[in-house]
């Protein structure tokens, strides 16, 4: 071929080239709107089936990959990891020892013993008739024997130990403790072990009212979140509330910030015109009238909500229409005033995944839910793929710093930090969506870096995470709930069951304390969250 014909070969293959990377653009484009629209029927159907929506993607893995040393796992001098397995069997009490002989022929030389320990747990059915003695006073009355406590309908309160154990803390359904059960020897129903579930539980939810309310008081932060439960036939939403030291749950029709205001006050409708409520009415954008109508009243606390809606009548503000709604805004400040009136949160930072009704107070934003947007991103060709990896790994560099700055604060790290922030967040990578996604964290940057002020705070949510997981587990294993008592049950005995294991109580220990079973004693968990008096 002639120089000319190559040159003219060279430039219909350039073309050529340009035109099927334009084509491929287009169709990778299109692959990820097919992806993003196959997820979103997934989604649809999930909805309609009552499940909750798969998540999309894997998780990061930024918590556990920044927990490792930059240099990977510690090594000994022969290049050996340092760690160690535990202390095993040093840790068990013995109750009882028995010495095994063997027959050894004459002229043996005896050498001692060898130990070994063996756990082993005895379960079996035992019947009990209580001759319970009736007297007839000469008044007429009549006197019976009382029973011991703990037998509720027939059954001893080491069966209600075992029942609460098996359904709230190993997630076993009734049927299958009925068919554990029966096996064992015991003649009970269905009915019966829904009973021991539900029944006699007032001190267990007046506890863990305490402790819902202990906690609020005493923790320096909280973490929260939320996930769907049904309850009688409806979907609701079960709120997690809690921290390194406790657990609550509340389940409601709602989550509305509303319902999570309604919930910090442990469900309760109390109402508080105070300067909490009106520094949160001029955040909200309401007008000054409504404060000043609100403010000036002679009536500034409210026990009820009936009370308070026929306050807001008889002052006009009910029939008000604008934005924002002020029924709703009032409500939430005056809760909000409440919360402060009684002491509940103080100086707590509230740590969530950035959901809206969260949103209060000191707030602190999750690190693990601001890089998954970053990692829910779908890139459309390697230029952006390298774009989202690189501000990934940025991301998780910068996410081990404020680990180590946890662990020794200082003004000038804290100082140091910021500016590597806005190095990070401020970069403009020429991927649109990208860009738009650091701009926004960007904007939430003193939720991001709350850390800096309070080092005690956590920089995620994991704890609620966690503590959530077990209600998820309950919701797949038994479904939801159809009456109150069943609702009350599992909201209760799952928050002091996580409880406990914060605490480092046993959960069988606990409930034998409360069922009068003797045993090592328990103290009531709210004390335990109360901070001493300084």
């Amino acid at each position: 071929m002639t120089p000319t014909e190559l040159v003219g070969l060279v430039r219909r293959l350039v073309g050529e080239v340009k035109r099927l990377r334009a084509e491929n653009e287009k169709v990778s484009a299109a692959l990820v709107g097919l992806r993003v629209e196959n997820q979103t029927l997934k989604d649809e159907i999930a909805r309609l089936k009552q499940l909750p929506p798969r998540p999309p993607m894997k998780p990061s893995g930024m918590e556990r990959a920044t927990d490792r040393p930059e240099g990977g796992a510690e090594r000994d001098e022969d290049g050996a990891s340092k760690r160690r397995r535990g202390p095993g069997v040093s840790k068990l009490s013995v109750d009882r020892t028995e010495t095994l002989s063997v027959a050894a022929p004459a002229g043996s030389r005896h050498k001692g013993f060898e130990d070994i320990m063996v756990q082993d747990l005895v379960l079996k059915a035992e019947t009990t008739r209580y001759r319970r003695e009736r007297w007839e006073t000469p008044d007429g009355e009549r006197l019976i024997a009382p029973l011991p406590a703990g037998i509720v309908g027939g059954c001893g309160p080491h069966l209600h130990r075992l029942v609460l154990m098996l359904h709230f803390q190993g997630q076993m359904t009734c049927e299958r403790m009925v068919s554990l059960l029966t096996g064992l020897g015991l003649m009970i129903s269905k009915r019966q072990v829904v009973r021991l579930v539900t029944a006699k539980l007032d001190s267990f939810r007046s506890e863990d009212e305490a402790v819902l309310r202990a906690g609020l008081a005493g923790a320096p932060f909280i973490t929260v979140d939320d996930t769907g439960a049904r309850h009688a036939g409806k979907g609701c939403f079960t709120t997690h509330i809690g921290s390194d030291r406790f657990a609550a749950f509340r389940t409601g029709c709602g989550k509305s910030r509303l319902a999570f205001l309604g919930r910090l006050l442990g469900g309760g409708a109390r109402y508080v015109i105070n300067a909490a409520a009106i520094a949160y009415m001029r955040g909200a954008d309401l007008p000054r009238d409504v404060i000043d109508k609100l403010a000036g009243h002679a009536s500034l606390a409210f026990g009820t909500h009936e009370q308070w809606m026929e306050h807001l009548r008889a002052l006009g503000i009910a029939d008000l229409r604008a934005t924002p709604d002020p029924v709703r805004a009032t409500s939430e400040a005056a809760l909000w005033g409440a919360i402060e009136a009684e002491g509940l949160l103080g100086h707590a930072v509230i740590v969530s995944d950035d959901a809206g009704q969260f949103r209060l107070g000191d707030h602190a934003l999750c690190w693990v839910h601001a890089e998954r947007l970053v990692h829910k991103l779908v890139p459309a060709n390697d230029k952006q793929s390298n774009a989202v990896e690189v501000a990934r790994r940025m991301i998780w560099w910068f996410y081990r710093r404020l680990k180590e700055y946890k662990r020794a604060p200082s003004p000038q790290q804290a100082s140091l930090l910021r500016g590597q922030f806005d190095r990070i967040f401020k970069r403009r990578t020429g991927y649109a969506m990208l860009d738009r996604l650091l701009k926004r964290l960007l904007g939430r940057k003193d939720e991001l870096l709350r850390v800096l002020e309070r080092p005690e705070i956590p920089l995620n949510t994991n704890a609620s995470e966690n503590d959530i997981r077990a209600f998820v587990t309950k919701r797949k294993i038994s479904g939801g709930t159809v009456s109150e008592k069943g609702r009350q049950a599992r909201d209760v005995m799952l928050g002091l069951a996580r409880t406990c294991i914060k605490l480092k109580i046993p959960f069988f220990d606990y409930l034998g304390d409360r069922l009068a079973i003797p045993g090592p004693p328990v103290p009531h968990l709210a004390t335990l969250l109360t901070p001493p008096p300084t």
